[in-house]
């Protein structure tokens, strides 16, 4: 495994366990995921460079594109449960607390 390998795969590896095992506030899930798509995105850019082929040149932006989106719609999550319950914590969104 080359050292780029290496540091894509350890980076995903990080923010997975780091939304895995640290589940108290939405801010850090969210930021967990913003460097897992960050470090999917490093990896499919450099593999995209490495094949030079010009049909994987897109798949980068697409996924950059999709990550622009879903961290919008994260932090509007993250501003309604903070104006409805007071708190970012991930142990006060139920969906069985009525």
């Amino acid at each position: 495994m080359t050292p780029m390998h290496f540091s894509f795969t350890s980076a995903f590896i990080l923010g997975f366990m780091g939304l895995a095992f640290h589940r108290t506030h939405l801010l850090s899930a969210l930021l967990c995921l913003e460097g897992m798509m960050l470090s999917l995105f490093i990896a499919l850019s450099m593999w995209a460079l490495q094949l030079e082929a010009t049909e994987f040149s897109t798949a980068p932006i697409l996924l950059l594109a999709f990550s622009a989106c879903e961290a919008s719609v994260g932090l509007a999550l993250l501003v309604a449960t903070s104006r409805a319950y007071g708190a970012d914590h991930l142990q006060s969104l139920s969906l069985l607390r009525s």
